[in-house]
């Protein structure tokens, strides 16, 4: 009976009217091929239409004393998140068929994300019917009707008048002066501007063969050094030939065996030194 009642209601929901720009509308099972459906799929496309409310029936499958809980949702297509999300605990509740109006404040189409029916528990959900009840305002932009409050008539474009574009061919003076041009004068030109020409691809040719023969220049002095590097072969059998006087050669200095007394101012010299050392050591300590 309450299924009975929703459906009367939204076949009684205004319906539009020339003088009434806006226009009243339900969709049909969104959850009609299963659990999860897409909202571009189930609403019409129509600039200013917003959702109202939703409308669900299902029946839901599970034991006495079974958790469940059923949550029926729409992700937000604007952020993170739902933008709807109603939630039926069957929790220690037996199953049956459950009827439910959710009105909701006319969010706009455009953050109604993919929509699904979430179980959580033990059950299942069986026969679900899903309705969206939507409103089209056909005035959401002025622009669209003249009969829209605050519709403003689009500016005329201004008329362009046409232009003449001068072609200085067809001029009866510039002809005329055309005709009048010194050949010679024309000639001369042309002859300069050929020999300028000539003149530059002779530079052009010069400098090409100027490379040319550096280059080539280049690689004959640089293939004769290496030649002669290559053929410069040392003659080392002169060395092996050379005789160089040699024989024995022995020492004709003898030192006589004798002890060499002690150098006593080296003696005293280093018995001063130590002795100074010590001082300074022991002056360390004085203070």
């Amino acid at each position: 009976m309450k299924w009975l009642v929703l459906l009367a209601f939204l076949a009684y929901l205004p319906s539009y009217s020339y003088s009434n720009p806006i226009t009243y509308g339900a969709s049909g099972n969104a959850a009609q091929n299963g659990l999860n459906w897409v909202m571009s799929q189930v609403l019409p496309n129509a600039a200013g239409l917003s959702v109202n409310g939703v409308v669900y029936q299902y029946t839901a499958v599970k034991e006495t004393e079974d958790d469940m809980i059923v949550y029926v949702q729409n992700e937000n297509a604007e952020g993170n998140g739902y933008i709807f999300r109603e939630v039926d605990d069957w929790s220690g509740l037996p199953g049956e068929s459950i009827n439910k109006l959710v009105s909701v404040n006319n969010i706009p189409i455009g953050a109604w994300g993919d929509g699904s029916i979430e179980v959580e528990g033990t059950g299942s959900v069986e026969d679900p019917n899903v309705i969206y009840t939507y409103k089209i305002d056909r005035c959401y932009d002025p622009q669209a009707d003249p009969s829209c409050p605050g519709y403003v008539p689009p500016i005329e474009p201004p008329e362009i008048e046409a232009i003449d574009i001068y072609d200085a061919l067809s001029d009866d003076a510039v002809r005329e002066a055309l005709d009048e041009t010194d050949p010679e004068l024309y000639d001369r030109d042309k002859k300069r501007q050929r020999k300028t020409e000539e003149n530059s691809e002779q530079r052009l040719e010069n400098a090409l063969a100027a490379t040319e023969n550096a280059l080539t220049l280049a690689l004959l002095v640089t293939q004769d050094a290496m030649i002669q590097s290559m053929s410069r072969v040392e003659q080392l059998n002169p060395y092996y030939q050379a005789d160089i006087p040699g024989g024995v050669y022995r020492e004709t200095v003898s030192l006589p065996k004798t002890n060499i007394p002690d150098n006593k101012d080296g003696l005293r010299n280093g018995l001063a030194q130590q002795i100074l050392h010590e001082k300074m050591v022991q002056s360390q300590y004085s203070k």
